[in-house]
Formats: structure tokens, sequence, C-alpha cells
């Protein structure tokens, strides 16, 4: 099927991070101008949405209507649908002399579906990272009281189950950005051209891929350490409460049976 978009000379993409996980097995691959990434025509005018498991979908040239529409079709796939969803746009120009991305505005020298597949894949990485900062975040400002409660009392208030669901948190962010975004990884479209290694280079510099990622790494892993130190913490506490017990419950056997054995030397 040809590129239809081939013969602009401008255009806008436009990403779209809609829910957790897009079911994407239920298009035809007679329909698609290219299945790594998944590439589809969906206008009259030969606008593309190209979409990614992990609930990205990234638009070409595709006006409003037709990208409502379109995403509305996309719901029954959806898991998690997000209720305002992370959006990235991008200008693109073509005919330049050269190839590379300046001031949110990428420079091609012509277009083809290669090079806008290679743009889609940084544009909904930079999506998914965008996404899990703005989580890490909030889990950093509601661990950072409970390290603090450590600091100056010497316990937690928070319970085992709370601290060990934020590790669990945590790790599923984890999951998601290496398992299903593989956010650390080269598009697979280089593999096939690898002359678009400097395009996706620019893209990743743009969007400071690698940066964000092992600085999101590094949070992920502070948080988990925190929320497991606590959570032993508060183990070694419960523990304690139940040495306390058990020595009550001696006591109160010891007492019982003194009481038993004077009443007996009473009679």
């Amino acid at each position: 099927m040809e590129l239809k978009l081939k013969n602009r000379q401008d255009m806008k993409a436009r990403a779209l991070l809609l829910g957790d996980r897009l079911d994407l097995k239920l298009f035809k691959i007679a329909d698609c101008l290219a299945t790594t990434p998944l590439t589809l025509e969906v206008d009259a005018d030969g606008g593309i949405a190209v979409l990614f498991r992990y609930g990205v979908v990234v638009f070409f040239g595709v006006k409003g209507l037709d990208e409502v529409r379109f995403i509305d079709s996309l719901k029954p796939m959806l898991t998690n649908s997000y209720p305002t969803p992370e959006i990235e746009e991008l200008e693109i120009h073509c005919g330049m002399s050269g190839i590379g991305i300046q001031s949110g505005a990428v420079s091609l020298d012509e277009i083809s579906l290669e090079k806008l597949q290679v743009i889609a894949d940084a544009l909904s990485k930079n999506l998914v990272l965008t996404l899990y900062e703005k989580k890490v975040a909030g889990e950093f400002d509601k661990i950072e009281p409970l390290a603090q409660e450590l600091a100056t009392h010497g316990n937690v208030s928070a319970d085992s189950k709370e601290l060990l669901s934020k590790i669990g948190n945590m790790l599923l962010i984890e999951h998601r950005m290496v398992g299903r975004a593989e956010i650390g990884d080269k598009p697979e479209t280089l593999w096939d051209f690898p002359q678009l290694g400097g395009l996706y280079a620019s893209m990743e510099d743009e969007f400071e891929l690698k940066e964000r990622q092992s600085a999101l790494d590094r949070k992920l892993g502070l948080i988990s350490d925190t929320a497991q130190t606590l959570a032993d913490v508060w183990d070694t506490k419960q523990l304690h409460k139940l040495e306390w017990y058990v020595i009550g419950l001696i006591i109160f056997e010891i007492a019982i049976s003194l009481f038993e054995m004077a009443d007996k030397f009473l009679r």
C-alpha cells in the first residue's frame, strides 16, 4: 500500500497514551501498512496511525474528527483506559537539506513510512516516561513522610501490607517500562533501516530518553529499598509485640499457678 503522506511538506505528529495496554491482535495484517510497529491508514487523505501494545497511538497528518473516531474504535481493545491521556505533539517539516530535530520540530529530507515509525517510537517512549515520572514523583511524596517518621521517632505508622504494596507498584512500573515499552531498546525499524539511526539518536537526545530512564530507575530502586526497610522495621516491631504477648501469657500462667498453690495451702 502506497504512503500518501509522502507528498506533504508539513504535518503534525500527535501521540496519545490511552491506557495500560492495547490489544493489537484484532487488526488484520492485510489492512496494515506495516506490522512492526503496527501502522494503519486511518482517513481518506492518507493520515496514518502507529500503534504500540503498551497503550500508545501516534497520529501523523490526521484531522481532529478522524482522530476522535479512530480512538473510539480502539476503546474495546484498551486495558485500563485513562480518563485523561498523556499527549505529545511534534511538527514535521519535509524538503529540508538534512535530518534532525530542533525546537520541537523534526526536519526531514523526505517523508517515508520508516522515518515516521522511528519518530513514533521515540514519541511513544517519551509519553511512557512522562506518565511513570508522575507516578514515581507521587510515591516519593507519600513515602518521604514515613522515612522522616522513622528518622524522628524510630518507628513507622504504616503497616507492612501498605509498604509491600508500594514495592509491588514500583516493580510493576519497572516491568511495564522494560517488558512492554522496551524503553532502553532501539526501535525494530532500525534493524532493516540502520541508516535511520541518526534520526532516532536525535529524537532520543531531544526527549532525553536515556537520561530520564536512568533517573527513573534510580528513583524506583530508592523507593523500593526505602519501602522494604520500613516494612522490615514494621515486621520487627510486630515481632517484639508478639514476644511481649508471649511473656505476658507466661507471667499470667505463673500467676494462676501460684494462686492455685496458695489456695491449696490455705485450705
